[in-house]
C-alpha cells in the first residue's frame, strides 16, 4: 500500500517536514507544492535531508517557479493534471495540513 505525501507549509515555520520523512516509506511519494517548494534551497538542512533521502520526490513545478526555485535533478517538476494522477495512482493521500 503506497501513500502520496502533500506538503505545502514552509519547512521553516514547523516540523511536518521532518515528522513526515520520518513515516514515509519506500513505496511512497512526498509531493512539494505552495511555500514547501523552499525546502529545496541549496545550502539549507531542509534541502539536505531531502537529498540525502531515497525517496520519490516530486515538486510542483508552478509551485516552484512562482517562488525562483529550481528543482533538482533527483527530484521531479509535475503539473496539476500529473497530481491528479499521482493521487489516483496511490492508495492514499497525506495532506500534512
Amino acid at each position: 500500500m503506497s501513500t502520496l505525501h502533500v506538503l505545502s507549509h514552509s519547512p521553516f515555520g514547523d516540523d511536518r517536514l521532518s515528522s513526515c520523512l520520518r513515516l514515509i516509506g519506500s513505496a511512497d511519494a512526498l509531493l512539494l507544492s505552495g511555500d514547501a517548494v523552499y525546502a529545496l534551497q541549496p545550502g539549507t538542512a531542509p534541502f539536505t535531508d531531502l537529498q540525502n533521502r531515497q525517496i520519490k520526490l516530486l515538486v510542483l513545478a508552478e509551485d516552484a517557479q512562482a517562488r525562483a526555485i529550481e528543482v533538482p535533478d533527483w527530484a521531479d517538476a509535475i503539473d496539476y493534471p500529473a497530481f491528479v494522477e499521482l493521487s489516483i495512482h496511490h492508495d492514499k493521500v497525506n495532506s500534512w495540513l
